[in-house]
């Protein structure tokens, strides 16, 4: 027997939470909720699509857990705290055991940072994801694209191109590594680890800050854009896994500055800053690298053996 619109959001997606100000949540036409005094709402949805945003064999926990972990990212470079999550996904049909692991997979990403499901909606259709996520900030700690300042150091968390690499490999376009890397690829594609904490902590730390889901060269050229600067980029020093580290240096160098699904961040702060943010990366453990500085002179350029070359900005194009 097929399972009711109403059943399937009671049985799988209706799930108590301890997160602070919801004063109506799932169960009537619209959530209420209450911002604390002294903050402002920061709200980013993202649309996951099969066959575009992930391989269709994806298993269903890890679409569950990318659809929540994407949007956490948005809040990071914020430097939001997010707090609440609506969900709209159209479904080609009501398959329970697809349906039960895509929730723990969301879940397990919600639970990890505190985050209630408050609503959304269910239809049939494509496979097609949407999450609304919504967090806090106080007022005026945003961190912006456009806030960037010439002289600031740039740095990004985590390692570049992993994600990237475990798609090239999954499409055949590269070959397969061996158990450990493979599997290690894979996991950052299908289940990024958003950097929420850091971003919060960023608050009073960096100028400007983006979470790289394009590719670092394009995303870093929102902020250079926004803000009117230009950056050089040190290749060397770009943070590599391990698996990065073993292909061609071209290559590895062409996947950490343009493929995109690395959901790491990427943002300026002050010379001076160097000390707080070495500390926030221990107190993380998460790697925190300098990979270059804001310039005056507009445009995106590689360091590389003492010459400078202009980089295109180039990453995931949604529309081409």
């Amino acid at each position: 027997m097929a399972i009711h619109e109403f059943d399937l959001i009671e049985r799988y997606f209706k799930r108590p939470s301890t997160a602070p100000g919801i004063a109506k949540g799932i169960g009537d036409d619209c959530a209420i909720l209450e911002i604390p005094e002294g903050h402002q709402l920061a709200v980013s949805i993202d649309t996951l699509v099969s066959g575009v945003h992930f391989p269709e064999h994806t298993k269903a926990y890890d679409i569950g857990y990318k659809a929540l972990a994407v949007n956490l990212s948005d809040c990071a470079a914020m430097g939001a705290k997010p707090l609440w999550a609506t969900l709209a996904i159209s479904l080609p049909k009501a398959d329970e055991a697809w349906l039960k692991a895509f929730a723990e997979g969301f879940f397990v990403m919600a639970n990890s940072c505190g985050v209630a499901l408050i609503g959304g909606d269910t239809t049939r259709g494509p496979l097609s994801i949407s999450v609304q996520i919504h967090g806090i900030i106080p007022k005026g700690k945003a961190l912006l694209r456009a806030s960037a300042k010439s002289g600031d150091d740039i740095y990004a968390t985590g390692t570049l191109g992993d994600a990237g690499l475990a798609l090239q490999t999954l499409l055949g376009h590269l070959p397969k590594l061996d158990s450990t890397q493979q599997s290690y690829i894979e996991s950052r594609l299908n289940r990024p680890s958003p950097r929420v904490e850091i971003g919060q902590a960023l608050q009073n730390i960096a100028h400007a800050c983006i979470d790289i889901s394009d590719g670092l060269a394009a995303d870093l050229n929102h902020i250079l854009k926004a803000s009117r600067v230009g950056a050089e980029i040190e290749l060397d020093k770009l943070p590599l896994s391990a698996a990065l580290k073993n292909l061609d240096p071209q290559k590895a160098i062409e996947l950490a500055l343009h493929s995109g699904d690395d959901y790491e961040l990427c943002f300026t702060a002050t010379p001076g800053m160097e000390d707080k943010i070495q500390a926030l990366s221990h107190y993380t453990q998460t790697p925190i690298t300098k990979i270059g500085k804001i310039v005056q002179e507009p445009g995106l350029f590689s360091l590389d053996a003492n010459n400078k070359v202009m980089i295109k900005p180039s990453g995931y194009i949604h529309f081409q």
